[in-house]
């Protein structure tokens, strides 16, 4: 399975964070067995998945399983429970007794929440337990259901989060200009961008590579790519380039072939 073009979600259940955790996690999600054995049949199978700077806790709580990371592999024995960033193409080898419960936080919201930055997890498996307490993850471990996990994980972010890291002036100033770029139809440059914050190229570029870890021009091509694609996989004939920024069908095609590696054309036949 590829992410995006096959829908790799449909074999898991999710949920969303409560109260000011909503703008820094985009979902809480847990392998659902039900949903894996009617799409998946009991076979093994491999999830293919495109950087997204997104750090994502996996918490195992079935089988080990493998998943290559920044083209090094990595056993997820049993038990074990891990943190990665997502900037670089990530795939998990899994077996069909998984059971995953995964927390998905947006770019820089680590670091908003738990006042971790994203730049101490490139390229890296991070054990979590050097993120979570052990307790939690105990608790997390023996919770009887997937929303007593959610609550579990919610009420300790909730508690974790301080204010403060949302109000820094670099951290405020990334998440305003997303937030532009977005509402432009993801057409402004970063010198367009950096104008209508009175401020210099130089400035944004530096700030994106504090919060996020990359320029805003790799971000910004990678949040595009990636929005694009996922509307074009569910609008198909009726998808439009320029509503994203692209110049036609063909731009839009070349860059998904950039940022995938893939032909849009080979998922289409």
């Amino acid at each position: 399975m590829v992410e995006i073009f096959d829908n790799i979600r449909k074999t898991y259940n999710f949920a969303s964070p409560s109260g000011e955790l909503y703008e820094h996690i985009e979902f809480y999600g847990e392998t659902c067995v039900d949903k894996t054995s009617l799409f998946l049949r009991g076979q093994h199978y491999t999830i293919k998945m495109f950087p997204s700077w997104t750090p994502t806790i996996y918490l195992n709580l079935g089988a080990p399983y493998r998943m290559i990371v920044d083209d090094r592999l990595h056993l997820i024995e049993k038990d074990r429970d891990v943190l990665i960033l997502r900037d670089s193409v990530v795939e998990r080898l899994n077996q069909p007794d998984d059971h995953i419960f995964i927390v998905k936080f947006n770019p820089g919201g680590l670091e908003a929440v738990l006042g971790i930055s994203q730049l101490a997890l490139l390229n890296k498996v991070v054990d979590l337990r050097s993120i979570l307490p052990h307790c939690l993850i105990s608790e997390l471990r023996s919770a009887e259901s997937f929303s007593c996990r959610c609550r579990l994980i919610d009420a300790y972010l909730l508690n974790s989060y301080r204010p403060k890291y949302q109000q820094d002036h670099y951290f405020k100033l990334v998440q305003d200009v997303i937030d532009v770029y977005v509402d432009s139809g993801m057409q402004l440059n970063n010198a367009a961008l950096s104008d209508k914050f009175f401020t210099t190229s130089k400035t944004v570029n530096r700030y994106f590579r504090k919060v996020i870890g990359i320029t805003p021009k790799k971000y910004f091509s990678t949040l595009r790519a990636r929005t694009a694609l996922t509307s074009y996989m569910t609008q198909g004939s009726h998808f439009n380039p320029y509503a994203f920024g692209y110049f036609d069908h063909s731009h839009f095609y070349r860059d998904v072939a950039h940022f995938t590696g893939q032909s849009i054309r080979r998922h289409d036949l």
